[in-house]
């Protein structure tokens, strides 16, 4: 049977009302993770007023070691 481990990334987005978000920056860890067999299953933005956005959170899973 198959199991499965999960993380949970948070990326804080920039400037006084945020939604600035270094994309570079998020490009550069997505790879890693994807690289240490992360696949990512979900990702959305917290709302903070306004429609901007406070946060963008990024939910993990890759199949445990046995």
């Amino acid at each position: 049977m198959e199991t499965f481990e999960y993380k949970v990334v948070t990326y804080d987005t920039k400037g006084f009302w945020g939604g600035n978000v270094e994309v570079s920056k998020i490009e550069t860890q997505l790879n890693e993770l994807g690289n240490d067999g992360w696949k990512m299953v979900s990702c959305t933005s917290t709302n903070q007023s306004y429609g901007a956005s406070k946060s963008i959170v990024c939910i993990f899973m890759r199949e445990k070691d046995r």
